[in-house]
C-alpha cells in the first residue's frame, strides 16, 4: 500500500506553512479547528502526495483551499489544475474560495464547506 498522507520529506514544509498562516487562513482555521464545524475534524497544511492542502477533513475528504493573488496567474492556474486532477483521482474534493470571501462572507464559506459533507 502506498502512503500518500503526510510524506516525511514534506514535514518541514508543512510545519513552516502552519507557523506562517496567512491572515485569511488563520481566521478560517479559528472556525474549523477543534471540530467546530458540524463536529468534523480538520487538519491544516496536510499533505497528500506532493501537494500540501490548506485544510483537509479526513472523515469527509474535502480539501478547502484559500486562493490569493498567486492562484490567478497562468502558472498558478496550471499548477492548481494539475493538483486538482491528482487530488480528485485520490478521492479528494477541492473546495476553493478567494481570500477576500473570508472577510466578506465567512458564514457563507462555512455553510458551503458543510454542504459538501456526506453525513458520515
Amino acid at each position: 500500500m502506498t502512503i500518500l498522507n503526510n510524506l516525511p520529506h514534506k514535514k518541514d514544509q508543512r510545519r513552516t506553512l502552519r507557523s506562517n498562516l496567512t491572515i485569511a487562513e488563520a481566521v478560517l482555521w479559528n472556525r474549523l479547528k477543534n471540530s467546530q464545524l458540524n463536529n468534523r475534524k480538520f487538519r491544516r497544511q496536510h499533505s497528500i502526495g506532493e501537494f500540501i492542502l490548506d485544510f483537509y477533513c479526513p472523515q469527509e475528504k474535502p480539501a478547502v483551499e484559500l486562493d490569493g493573488a498567486g492562484h490567478f496567474t497562468v502558472p498558478g492556474s496550471l499548477y492548481d489544475a494539475a493538483r486538482t486532477v491528482y487530488l480528485n483521482s485520490s478521492g479528494i474534493q477541492i473546495i476553493r474560495f478567494e481570500n477576500k470571501l473570508i472577510w466578506s462572507a465567512l458564514e457563507s464559506v462555512l455553510q458551503s464547506i458543510a454542504s459538501n459533507f456526506n453525513g458520515r
